[in-house]
């Protein structure tokens, strides 16, 4: 196959090639084309989504000069990505739910792709991966004959990108993830209705409940909560979620699981404060917040917030009791989330044993050329 072209002035040891480094570009080259990308000196450089009104203009699909064409090659990385969640991970056996692209994690620049029993939800963040919709469900298709699709994508991609998801239908779907029962809403709440990532978290942190007293903050749709009562024999169960709709759902899935779990409806901040006011305490508490930092712009201030809230949640913690801190903000590096934490426990002058690190479970792979991948961080605590 025959692709329109682009040269480039300079290049970048990345996947993605700004604005600035192009050269030329051919006449035929549109917004969202495939295209075949030059070096300065006309040596192949790679295949690439191409959108010129994005500062990341060119996003890298291959490096080199293709020996396949473009159906060959992304049918083969949804092999890959299918046969490592079913074949190698083996999540069939305890999940009907879990990711099936991650992004460039597994080759799809601007992809993420979700499953959720016979339902994938694609979450677009790119022009040309948006371009390529029908064609992955078609790829999907070998794998999950009878999937039903849902497109999502959000509303600063669709600005940035240029691009318009259609209206999708409504899919109410209920999940099992290691005997642990959720309902979801497909075609509304955040990012494709459910946070796969925690899977593995949630379910050590039930290993740590027996018998505990449990605060999940920022509880979403109460997953770490659930867990710990279902599976861990916790105590009493607090979820704490600002998000009306999460909290009606937290406590219809407290019902499926027959966990009972208190669902409070209110904004972390003010309720930890209140509860350290009045000196209550929990034996393990988990704090996993929305992503704080988006952007460059907004760093100091999503810093600021996660010492705020890890300084709260700290001080909510019995003596020689559990505490888990998570971020999902990307551009939060490890050393500096830990530095995070540090600040915090000072502030709040609590002791901190620092038990392991974790991250996303393995169907949320991270290219080795792309650490940004590596976006959700989770560090295990015994606090003093």
């Amino acid at each position: 196959m025959e692709y329109p072209w682009v040269r480039l002035r300079s290049a970048a040891s990345g996947n993605n090639l700004y604005k600035r480094m192009i050269a030329e570009v051919d006449d035929k080259a549109r917004a969202g084309d495939v295209v075949m990308v030059y070096d300065k000196s006309d040596a192949p450089f790679g295949l690439a989504l191409y959108n010129p009104r994005s500062l990341i203009s060119l996003r890298l699909i291959s490096r080199g000069k293709p020996d396949k064409n473009l159906e060959e090659l992304l049918g083969e990385r949804v092999d890959r990505a299918v046969e490592l969640r079913r074949g190698v991970l083996g999540l069939d056996a305890s999940a009907n739910a879990y990711r099936l692209i991650h992004d460039q994690g597994d080759g799809f620049p601007g992809l993420t792709a979700d499953r959720y029993g016979d339902w994938i939800v694609l979450e677009f963040y790119t022009l040309g991966m948006f371009h390529q919709a029908a064609r992955l469900e078609r790829l999907f298709k070998k794998h999950f004959p009878e999937a039903r699709f849902i497109h999502r994508a959000s509303s600063h991609t669709e600005k940035m990108e240029g691009f318009r998801v259609k209206p999708q239908p409504e899919a109410q779907v209920r999940i099992e993830e290691n005997g642990v029962l959720f309902e979801a809403n497909l075609a509304a709440g955040y990012k494709t209705g459910f946070f796969c990532d925690q899977r593995d978290n949630r379910l050590a942190f039930s290993r740590l409940t027996k018998g505990r007293s449990v605060l999940d903050v920022c509880a979403y749709t109460g997953g770490f909560g659930l867990y710990a009562k279902k599976l861990g024999g916790a105590g009493e169960v607090t979820c704490v979620e600002l998000d009306p709709e999460a909290c009606a759902r937290i406590e219809k899935n407290s019902k499926l699981n027959s966990a009972p779990v208190e669902a409070v409806t209110v904004d972390a901040f003010p309720y930890m404060r209140q509860a350290q006011a009045n000196k209550r305490r929990w034996g393990a508490v988990v704090l996993d917040p929305y992503k704080l930092i988006a952007s460059r712009e907004t760093y100091g201030e999503g810093r600021g917030k996660y010492i705020d809230l890890n300084r709260l949640a700290l001080g909510l913690v019995e003596p020689g009791g559990v505490f888990v801190t998570c971020s999902c903000s990307g551009m939060l590096q490890w050393d500096e989330f830990q530095q995070i934490l540090r600040t915090a426990a000072g502030s709040a002058q609590r002791r901190v044993q620092i038990l392991r690190k974790s991250g996303a479970g393995g169907d949320h792979p991270f290219a080795a050329d792309h650490p940004e991948g590596e976006y959700l961080k989770v560090i295990w605590c015994r606090v003093a």
